[in-house]
């Protein structure tokens, strides 16, 4: 059999408050990274991993992009285009968690979307909220330096009752190879507030690694929902204020035309 492009990331996770209150957490899991490709043929190649039907692992497609469960390709193409990024129908990879025993919830996944040469054109950052909302970021790739893609935009989606909204973020990835990696910094006018990252290594996919990952990770996306909760009594038990929900954005995407430029701030380590 052709080898997959696909694959399976695990490694750990950190989020890290910086004020008004300082608030750290970390946990071990994984993400697949999907190529949109072969995700009919994973779903025939591996018993542990299906399409759109039940099974230990899943990929669903209504779980992404507008929910209405067509092509997540084509939907993703359709943005790229309405962005006036070409791609010519290159590959887009998804990296997100898969659904495990029928339920899924991805605080944020992200789409590597390449043109037909393999070259990065842009990255699509889709976010979920626990109020069962969604909205993406479109930024087209510019700046690589030493082979960090390193992107920013302002915040347009409420995610947390803890964050307000005049907020920018700062993305800094490592493209997905051998290892992954994910940081993201979450600025107001007075500098950084929160840090998340992700960092993991890359695992052939297969019926045995993702057995092995249910088992060290067992129900993980209901343990994502399940921390997030219970973070967020931790930080109101603290006093940290509650901000005010607002009406999600009009548009589904925000497309972030041309990388601004801005004054280079000293990197928040957070792992």
């Amino acid at each position: 059999m052709p080898e997959l492009r696909s694959a399976l990331y695990a490694g750990k996770v950190m989020h890290q408050r910086l004020k008004p209150l300082r608030h750290r957490l970390s946990y071990r899991m994984f993400f697949l990274l999907l190529d949109l490709d072969e995700i009919d043929a994973l779903g025939s190649r591996l018993r542990l991993l299906s399409h759109n039907r039940f099974n230990l692992f899943g990929f669903a497609d209504a779980d992404h992009g507008d929910g209405a469960g067509g092509s997540l390709k084509a939907y993703v193409e359709r943005q790229l285009e309405a962005a006036g990024i070409e791609t010519d129908g290159g590959p887009i990879q998804l990296l997100s968690m898969p659904r495990m025993l029928g339920y899924a919830f991805n605080p944020i996944s992200l789409y590597f979307c390449h043109d037909r040469q393999g070259d990065l054109q842009a990255i699509l950052y889709e976010v979920n909220n626990t109020f069962g909302q969604r909205h993406s970021y479109l930024i087209p790739v510019g700046d690589r330096r030493d082979g960090i893609i390193r992107q920013h935009c302002d915040k347009r989606f409420y995610v947390s009752p803890f964050m307000a909204m005049g907020m920018d973020y700062r993305f800094r990835i490592g493209l997905p190879g051998e290892n992954v990696a994910i940081h993201i910094t979450g600025s107001d006018g007075g500098g950084p507030l929160i840090v998340a990252s992700f960092s993991g290594k890359r695992r052939e996919l297969t019926d045995g690694a993702l057995m092995r990952a249910f088992l060290s990770y067992p129900l993980l996306t209901l343990k994502v929902v399940a921390g997030i909760h219970w973070e967020a009594l931790l930080l109101w038990l603290k006093g940290v204020r509650l901000q005010q929900r607002p009406t999600p954005p009009h548009q589904p995407i925000t497309h972030v035309a041309v990388p601004r430029q801005r004054k280079t701030e000293p990197d928040v380590v957070g792992y």
